[in-house]
């Protein structure tokens, strides 16, 4: 039995004493580093397929242990931080800057909405991976094993461009001279290498992300805090309470790819996002701690298994952890994810709309180096260049473990498995082709960083519209009453899965018209004016939203009082 596994202690009444939910201070701090306990797994129990057990009817069965007990807040930071660390570069002090410099405090709305709504669409990509320790491709496997590859290619097309390195190495060009700002090339190669060699500095692949990431944004948020105060534009935060509540705003001559973007990206976005759940997974949330986490092959470490999924029985004691674990990483989650990406996204828009509302300037990078600097000059120019430069290079190293983490885990589960691969030597293989392929690009110079940057956010739009209505059925429909979500947070889904569809149909139509030239697929804001091919892409929109919110909305209904006691777990927001 492992440290976290105790039995639990009754008391008189047949309550669960405290002890037997929350770990100890020792134990705790083991997560600082993650945490792996390894079962026989072929020893253990298989779960029924009942309805107290998430539904294995489409692949393999789950294995029964006991739910971890849990950790304090501060033991578990990790998985946000490197989210935030993948979004300071993006959103943050690229795509709003630029959207509040160019239309105004009026879209701020949309902003807090969207970091808002990615809270609720992050915190349930984490939840089977908590409930079950598989990740969110393996879950979406079980619905369909198409998805996973699906979302393989879009998330190639999402981050298989280089451009935070391309954009941090700009910033970098410009800002030391080291090579001339044209060359930024040089330097972009350079910060490839770098990331690459970076893994090679434990034996444990997240830990090493999860550190560099977690120093990077703390210089961030502590940087973008002193800025605000010299950099003269604190007055900019009077016009905060009147853009927050500008709902629906839109300029008619805004332009819906960067629009999508800086909604995908307020936070991480697209393909980024679906890392949450292996990130959770790593760090040994939930029945997480059972998988193995992914080792160096070149570090000579044993590498660690990775199984098929786990459960837990829905007793009192497994109950209040599951209840607890939930409150804890959420509390994690809001207090690093969405709290930095307040304060580092609103200190850099006060600046934009402070140096560069109305100014002529060809991107977020150009608006940076060419508009706002020149009028700051000196330590405080300085300064900014040093935070343009850490946001864009901590995007590009976390886009890197992104994409390299997901991509492993789809190959993995949809084929390396059954291969007989070992999963350490593919995401060794895999981290060091896709850091080739971005030498590739940065060196060819295919197109302007900037460019880079809109198509990627672009396709990070679209893409997590399917993925949230996918992930709400998933959760509803597959797992158990007592680890279901809320239905506040059900109704939360449901509008994550309707903001998105509503702004890819926009863009998908503004796409057609505007490069294709047909005109019949003409999508408008008021959508009653759209085209008869507009109409059809907001009607597909709409079947999209109806089966979701029906399907999951049933699986809540044919749920409930179906576990025992599940009192003691959900709850409106659980």
């Amino acid at each position: 039995m492992s440290d976290h596994d105790d039995g639990a202690t009754v008391e008189a009444d047949g309550g669960v004493v405290e002890d037997d939910i929350f770990t100890t201070e020792d134990v705790g701090e083991q997560y600082r580093d993650t945490v792996y306990d390894d079962l026989d797994y072929a020893t253990l129990e298989e779960a029924p397929n009942t309805e107290e057990y998430p539904d294995s009817s489409d692949g393999a069965s789950f294995r029964l242990a006991d739910l971890p007990k849990v950790p304090k807040v501060r033991h578990l930071v990790g998985p946000s931080a490197i989210m935030l660390g993948a979004s300071l570069g993006s959103g943050e002090t690229m795509f709003w800057p630029t959207l509040i410099a160019g239309n105004s405090w009026a879209l701020y709305w949309a902003f807090w909405v969207g970091v808002i709504t990615q809270f609720f669409i992050n915190t349930e990509l984490q939840r089977w991976t908590m409930a079950t320790g598989e990740s969110i491709f393996s879950a979406y496997g079980r619905l369909n094993g198409i998805w996973p590859w699906f979302f393989l290619l879009a998330g190639f097309f999402h981050l298989g461009w280089p451009g935070w390195a391309s954009g941090a190495s700009e910033v970098f060009a410009a800002w030391t001279g080291v090579v001339p700002r044209a060359d930024w090339w040089i330097i972009g190669i350079i910060s490839m290498i770098v990331i690459w060699l970076s893994y090679q500095a434990g034996p444990v692949l997240y830990n090493v992300i999860e550190k560099a990431q977690v120093a990077l944004m703390i210089i961030a948020v502590v940087s973008a805090i002193i800025l605000v105060f010299i950099v003269g534009s604190i007055g900019q935060l009077a016009n905060i309470p009147a853009g927050a509540i500008s709902f629906g705003t839109l300029p008619a001559d805004l332009d819906i790819a960067t629009f999508l973007g800086g909604l995908a990206y307020a936070g991480a976005g697209g393909y980024i996002n679906l890392s949450q759940g292996v990130w959770a997974r790593e760090k040994g949330y939930g029945m997480g701690t059972y998988q193995g986490r992914i080792k160096n092959p070149l570090r000579g470490t044993d590498p660690e298994e990775v199984h098929d999924g786990f459960t837990f029985e829905p007793t009192p004691t497994n109950m209040r952890r599951w209840r607890a674990w939930w409150k804890t990483t959420q509390r994690e989650h809001f207090l690093t994810f969405v709290l930095g990406l307040l304060v580092v996204a609103t200190v850099a828009m006060t600046i934009s709309a402070e140096f560069a509302s109305g100014a002529d300037f060809d991107g977020a990078i150009s608006m940076w180096i060419d508009v706002v600097i020149p009028q700051l000059g000196g330590i405080t120019g300085g300064l900014l260049y040093a935070v343009l430069f850490i946001a864009l290079f901590s995007t590009q190293y976390a886009i890197v473990e992104s994409f390299v983490r997901n991509s492993v885990d789809i190959l993995y589960e949809g084929y390396g498995r059954a291969a007989g691969w070992e999963v350490s030597r593919v995401f060794l293989g895999l981290l060091t082709i896709f850091t080739l392929w971005g030498i590739l690009i940065i060196g060819a110079q295919f197109n302007t960083p900037w460019i880079l940057l809109v198509i990627g956010a672009a396709i990070a739009g679209v893409m997590m519209w399917p993925y949230n209505a996918l992930t709400i059925i998933l959760n509803t429909v597959r797992l158990p009453e007592h680890t279901q979500p809320g239905w506040g947070r059900v109704v939360a889904m449901w509008w994550a899965t309707a903001f998105f569809g509503y702004f890819s149909v926009l863009l998908i139509g503004s796409q057609l018209v505007n490069r294709f030239g047909i005109e019949a697929f003409e999508a408008t804001v008021d959508v009653v004016s759209s085209g008869p091919g507009g109409l059809a892409l907001f009607l597909f929109a709409l079947i999209v939203q109806v089966y979701t919110m029906a399907r999951s909305a049933k699986a809540k209904l044919d749920a409930k009082d179906t576990v025992e006691n599940a009192d003691e777990a959900v709850g409106f927001l659980a």
